[in-house]
């Protein structure tokens, strides 16, 4: 697990500009000062400094400077010293803020749009995603091989499906802003917004030209990930599985889900993951589980190592025929259970060919509310294929017709014509 970073909460101060001799000695003695009181205070390991006017408090807590690395911060405090005195409006400053784009620029700095660090209100609107309950417009979204934002998926029955969202939109704009250099986090917290009130976005389908303009009136999103129901054909009873996504509430309504199908004596089961945008890794370990037995999935780390991830429980329909659904707005965790099926051959993967985001972000909450999403591994299959860029190939590509619903469906048609 990750390190928390050391505490730094931080005013401003402009003094030392103006007087370089003044300067000079401030900052020799500032900088003995801290390496004498880090030395002294082994035990306690705690310090505070404080100037007149603007001021600066530096707190360290059970921190020592990395043994491995000779950084040179002046040019930080310069930067710090200067802000503050040269910047029109005073007003603006607000010592948290600047801790918190500090430490959003330095996690940035790595070019990873998929590591992020979120302030405590970033960190609580994607914690309340996974419970399944916020308020906004029901679209996952995420970055392609460009590293552009994009729609990963809209959510079904919700304003983003409505309004027309498609897997891989590029989205342009979000009300007035740009997004080529938003993190996730804040485009998240654009989008988001009190159930009523309207957001504009400007969009661009995939392989298209022309931008399109969309204002969506955001809603409570309420979404149960699990979503069972049965269809006869021939004779036969066929569950289907709708998954819309990976939260804190999918293994229990997967888990009765299945229960229900047991007693329901079927032939077999669709198991529904078009447009699921992922989410948590067990819940993926815990739904493959149910036809997988061995590997599941697979992670590799920086350094060529792969740990394999087994089933998590004994399944209850390892025997049952099974198809999967998928299509470019399957993602993630959705990827990780087609090529768990797919790789052990327990029944045919349908459909499209997947997003392919396949990297692994340790989750790491921090002191405040705030947190940090770090890359650690990238996602493999069981045979060791990577996900990342590359998706999953279905065994029956079919293109979508644009209509999910089973009368006009051919992707389900097939699904159905596999398990029967």
């Amino acid at each position: 697990m990750p390190q928390e970073p050391p505490t730094l909460n931080s005013g401003s101060r402009g003094l030392g500009s103006r007087y370089p001799l003044f300067n000079f000695f401030f900052q020799f003695s500032l900088v003995a000062v801290i390496f004498f009181a880090i030395g002294f205070s082994v035990g306690e390991k705690k310090f505070e400094i404080t100037k007149k006017g603007f001021s600066v408090q530096i707190t360290v807590t059970n921190k020592l400077p990395p043994k491995d690395q000779n950084l040179d911060f002046s040019l930080f405090w310069e930067v710090f010293d200067t802000l503050p005195e040269k910047y029109i409006d005073k007003s603006a400053f607000d010592s948290q803020k600047l801790l918190y784009g500090a430490i959003s620029g330095m996690v940035r700095s790595l070019g990873d749009p998929y590591t992020a660090f979120l302030d405590p209100k970033q960190n609580e609107s994607i914690k309340s995603e996974l419970a399944g309950s916020y308020e906004g417009i029901g679209v996952q979204i995420g970055f392609n091989r460009d590293k552009r934002l994009v729609v990963i998926a809209p959510l079904s029955g919700t304003p983003a499906k409505s309004a027309g969202l498609k897997p891989r939109d590029l989205i342009l704009k979000i009300g007035e802003r740009e997004t080529f250099d938003l993190t996730l986090p804040e485009a998240v917290d654009l989008i988001r917004g009190p159930a009523g009130t309207r957001v504009k976005i400007a969009l661009q389908h995939e392989n298209d030209d022309e931008s399109y303009e969309v204002e969506i009136e955001r809603a409570k999103i309420n979404v149960k990930s699990v979503e069972v129901e049965y269809k006869e054909r021939d004779g036969k009873k066929v569950a289907i599985i709708k998954v819309s996504r990976f939260g804190d509430k999918t293994d229990s309504e997967w888990d009765s889900a299945v229960g229900e199908i047991l007693q329901s004596r079927v032939s077999g089961v669709i198991v529904d993951m078009r447009n699921n945008p992922g989410g948590l890794l067990s819940s993926s370990i815990h739904l493959a589980s149910e036809f997988v037995t061995g590997t599941v999935a697979g992670q590799e780390f920086s350094d060529g190592r792969v740990a394999k991830l087994p089933a998590d429980h004994a399944g209850k329909l390892l025997k049952m025929p099974v198809s999967v659904l998928v299509n470019s707005g399957s993602a993630s965790a959705a990827e990780i259970f087609a090529g768990a099926i797919q790789d052990n051959k327990k029944g045919k993967v349908v459909g499209e060919k997947t997003f392919g985001k396949g990297t692994v972000q340790d989750v790491v909450d921090l002191p405040g509310g705030s947190g940090l999403h770090v890359t650690v591994a990238k996602w493999l299959t069981p045979k060791g294929n990577s996900i990342n860029g590359t998706g999953i190939i279905p065994d029956v590509i079919i293109e979508s017709s644009g209509d999910t619903s089973d009368e006009s469906d051919p992707q389900f048609e097939k699904a159905l014509e596999i398990v029967i």
